[in-house]
């Protein structure tokens, strides 16, 4: 059994591997992910669409669609080995101490239960509690979440709702429970930038208040700032820069993360057209033999495209690139 190293280590995820299996054969999605998460820290992964975030996601809960599987590594939550418990041991797990913010609210909540019912339902699923005081607690989350007139609001079903709304219920239904680990997976996604501040700033709150960990994913390198204390930058399923957060916009070292902070807005810059790369990311299970970003990388060598570069570390900043071996 693995036991904590740091007493403050509420995750740890060791070469985690994932492969889907599909009518082309097995294609592996994830390759051998590391990283530590400490108690009342925000990790921020971050990346392209299809880099791997949301599967890395699911698999923390075992939650992986049919025909996606963890071929290799351990997830650890505490001292429990989350691949290794039963259906019965995640069930208390999932909600009670992981809880979960998916992508869209709308598909997550159920639209023939009112949001009262199943408010209480989570509550009653986990606590040992009447159902006059699930919904007492349930009612003071929907306050606490910023949705007004939240006693008669109970009553109504998800598509009463604004598409801001859904999500602070969905963020209400996550942490019903005083969850150790929050993991919010593009919980701003759709929304429009004042809404989309609120929900953030909700967020940063209520895991100050609760002294809560994170893992935040997104492909918006601009939100990351204000949410995260370090951030895993992933690209075609393989880390490729990993540092906390004011290191890592302060000084980002590997190309694909340097290209990133490029292509971002700012109001102060008088360009015609914005910095972008060049190119596609590799399609998921896509077999390469070199560094996954080679193929669009203004510094490739000949190297690069030859083998996979291994992670050095250089004061606690992690770079997976070879442009770094001379600096090692």
């Amino acid at each position: 059994m693995y036991m904590n190293a740091c007493e403050d280590t509420v995750l740890k995820v060791e070469d985690l591997k994932v492969a889907f299996h599909t009518e082309m054969g097995t294609a592996e999605v994830l390759h051998g992910l590391s990283y530590q998460l400490k108690k009342g820290k925000v990790l921020a992964v971050v990346g392209e669409s299809g880099c791997g975030k949301t599967v890395h996601a699911l698999s923390l809960l075992n939650l992986l669609p049919s025909g996606g599987k963890v071929t290799s590594g351990r997830i650890y939550f505490k001292d429990q080995n989350i691949l290794a418990l039963s259906a019965q041991e995640l069930r208390k797990l999932r909600g009670a101490r992981i809880s979960m913010i998916f992508q869209d609210p709308m598909t997550s909540l159920n639209p023939i239960r009112s949001v009262g019912k199943q408010l209480t339902e989570t509550i009653l699923a986990h606590r040992s509690c009447s159902a006059l005081r699930a919904q007492a607690m349930a009612i003071r989350l929907l306050k606490k979440v910023g949705i007004p007139q939240a006693r008669e609001r109970m009553k109504e079903y998800p598509f009463q709702f604004s598409g801001g709304q859904r999500q602070r219920i969905m963020i209400a239904m996550a942490l019903c429970l005083h969850p150790d680990i929050l993991i919010a997976d593009e919980p701003t996604t759709a929304l429009d930038v004042t809404i989309q501040a609120q929900i953030l700033k909700l967020i940063k709150e209520l895991q100050i208040q609760n002294q809560m960990s994170a893992v935040f994913i997104t492909h918006n390198l601009s939100i990351v700032a204000d949410v995260a204390d370090e951030v895993l930058v992933l690209y075609g399923g393989h880390e490729v820069e990993k540092a906390p957060v004011q290191e890592l916009f302060a000084h980002p070292l590997h190309p694909y993360t340097q290209g990133l902070l490029r292509s971002l807005v700012s109001v102060d810059q008088k360009q015609d057209k914005l910095p972008a790369i060049e190119g596609y990311p590799p399609a998921a299970g896509q077999s390469m033999s070199g560094c996954p970003f080679a193929p669009r990388c203004p510094k490739a060598c000949a190297k690069c495209h030859e083998s996979l570069p291994p992670i050095f570390i250089q004061d606690g900043h992690e770079v997976r690139c070879w442009l770094m071996e001379e600096k090692a």
